[in-house]
């Protein structure tokens, strides 16, 4: 069995692809890359992924796809996936090799046991390039560093910190225990894949190390402004998954992590919000009520926890002028807490 499968979904991506695959390999030969092409047709990606496939056969799988969206090639990437440990890598994003030296190290020493460590937590660091300027997200006030603990033992999350797609390396059969599929053409899956296994998780490693640099700055990125506002009915939609996926606080019996899911529920909810009013029509009006009340109809507690949240009563006040208070103040804690 390989040490970890890293999956790395590309569309059209034959521009930066090959910088992202030259960063896995260098994890070692105990590793499995799947380059998943999800139906390129622009450029040259599936030539260049099965290029490398021919190259590395001992290490790299090419595997190809009708258009599915980046949910349906992680599916396609965990259904591949014969790695002790399962890692998404965006083909537009880069590992650091000094970082995964010691990431690599502890995953190792889960080959040989017979209860690995479920969850492997490390730093990820934004590279916003049109900037200039780059951002760590790291958990060292929240986890023990270095050692195998539980939930029990996590602190409190700062606003704004959560944990990511790019932070996380689950077990890959915990994600198949779990049923994990990501939807087909739907953008901001990663919220699904990171959010839902985590009740199932009762062991964790942190290491403080900054494993994952994630590139911002292409103006097609799903993160950009107006992108996100172009795609709200998708960010609606996985909000919706979210609150039926898990049922809080009923599913998630440990209190720290019922209280963090419940913040990143309400962080989705903020969201969706926000941009709702930034499109700032009856349609989108509408829709921002709509969404309130299914959670309010799925779950009426955590809708009163949540409507209630000193994030929500300020994204959602009344009138034109707390729509704008609302924005406002959005896009002051991004440039606070530098988040995209």
């Amino acid at each position: 069995m390989k040490t970890i499968s890293f999956a790395i979904p590309c569309y059209n991506s034959a521009a930066y692809m090959d910088t992202c695959i030259e960063s896995v390999l260098k994890c070692g030969d105990d590793i499995e890359v799947i380059i998943v092409d999800d139906g390129s047709t622009k450029d040259d990606t599936a030539q260049k992924a099965d290029e490398w496939a021919r190259r590395r056969p001992d290490v790299i799988k090419a595997v190809h796809q009708e258009n599915g969206g980046h949910g349906q090639a992680v599916n396609t990437g965990l259904a591949n996936a014969t790695g002790l440990y399962f890692k998404v890598v965006d083909s537009d994003d880069w590992l650091d090799e000094r970082a995964m030296e010691e990431v690599m190290a502890y995953l190792r020493t889960q080959t040989d046991r017979e209860s690995p460590t479920d969850l492997f937590i490390g730093n990820y660091v934004y590279e916003k390039v049109h900037e200039g300027t780059r951002t760590v997200m790291h958990y060292r006030n929240v986890f023990p560093e270095g050692r195998e603990f539980s939930w029990s033992e996590a602190g409190h999350f700062n606003q704004s910190q959560y944990l990511l797609m790019h932070s996380v390396i689950y077990r890959t059969e915990l994600l198949r225990e779990v049923g994990i599929v990501l939807p087909a053409h739907t953008f901001y899956v990663d919220n699904i894949f990171v959010y839902v296994p985590l009740p199932a998780v009762k062991t964790i490693c942190y290491r403080d190390v900054d494993m994952y640099r994630y590139f911002i700055g292409r103006e097609d990125q799903s993160v950009n402004e107006d992108v996100m506002k172009s795609r709200i009915d998708q960010q609606l939609r996985i909000t919706r998954i979210m609150i039926d996926a898990v049922k809080l606080p009923e599913d998630v019996p440990e209190k720290r992590l019922e209280r963090y899911m419940e913040n990143y529920l309400s962080m989705m909810m903020c969201i969706s919000s926000v941009f709702l009013r930034m499109i700032n029509t009856d349609e989108a009006e509408d829709k921002r009520d709509a969404l309130w009340a299914y959670l309010k109809e799925h779950n009426p507690e955590i809708y009163r926890r949540i409507r209630r949240s000193v994030l929500n009563i300020g994204t959602n006040l009344p009138t034109d002028l707390g729509r704008r208070i609302g924005i406002t103040g959005y896009h002051m804690a991004q440039r606070i807490f530098k988040f995209n």
